[in-house]
């Protein structure tokens, strides 16, 4: 294995929490800021890179550096290296509501490809980069955007998917989605963006203006809840600056926050 071989704990249900266990020398880079806590004994620093080609030079780190910019993630990784005789755990936390998923880079391929902020964490050797879609339409109208992240190794690997975890296996069938639905897929899968329907149901539907289109061979992850479809909920209840809470569709809301004390 080209990458360090590490062993996992998922701790949780809709918050959870991946621990991971680290042998004498072993290292899991992360993204910055994901680290909840570690044992005595785990050193952590801040490098420009996945460290997974150690003879990188100084202008391919800024290259990958510049890449990380352009999907809105920080130019730094964190990497954790069990410094200790024994061994040593280090936890990750899941940014929002839904589920750390696990993944056997080795048995999906060796690639993955993936919403740019879904990867949480992963052994060291795995190279963390960009993708940018061949196709336009997929980059202005899709939800997932012109990029995304690429994930290659053959170790574990574990991104955050938003809700609940749907995955379907594609044997050369075609599957619609909405386009901020898409969590992950193997390389063997072809991503496309479509009109949805008739003028009368693109605008009216709800539906959005286009869906995604996945056809090929290979596995698709489908999270339930977008981490901007929760946003725009928020937004939407959210009271007006210096205005008053809307109560929940009670005609008593005003009262009950005068009786509360708001």
């Amino acid at each position: 294995m080209q990458c360090h071989e590490v062993d996992y704990e998922i701790i949780g249900d809709d918050m959870q929490v991946v621990e991971i266990e680290l042998d004498p020398s072993e290292t899991v880079v992360a993204e910055a800021g994901a680290m909840n806590y570690m044992d005595d004994g785990i050193s952590f620093q801040a490098m420009m890179g996945d460290g997974s080609n150690p003879s990188e030079g100084i202008m391919g780190k800024l290259l990958g550096a510049g890449k990380r910019v352009l999907t809105g993630e920080s130019i730094f990784m964190t990497h954790f290296t069990n410094t200790g005789g024994g061994k040593r755990r280090v936890a990750f936390a899941a940014p929002y509501p839904g589920k750390i998923l696990p993944i056997d880079m080795a048995r999906n391929g060796g690639t993955l490809l993936c919403q740019k902020d879904a990867f949480l964490c992963a052994a060291k050797g795995t190279r963390v980069s960009i993708a940018l879609n061949r196709r336009l339409g997929a980059g202005f109208f899709g939800g997932e955007g012109f990029i995304l992240q690429k994930l290659e190794g053959d170790g574990k690997a574990f991104i955050h998917i938003g809700g609940t975890v749907v995955t379907k296996e594609l044997r050369g069938e075609t599957l619609h989605i909405d386009t901020g639905c898409i969590a992950a897929f193997t390389a063997g899968i072809d991503y496309s963006i479509e009109r949805a329907g008739g003028l009368k149901s693109m605008f009216f539907g709800g539906e959005g203006l286009f869906l995604a289109t996945l056809r090929g061979t290979g596995t698709v992850y489908l999270q339930s809840l977008p981490f901007s479809r929760m946003c725009d909920r928020i937004l939407a209840h959210a009271p007006a600056a210096g205005g008053s809470r809307q109560g929940e569709g009670s005609i008593l809301g005003g009262l009950g926050d005068l009786i509360g004390g708001r």
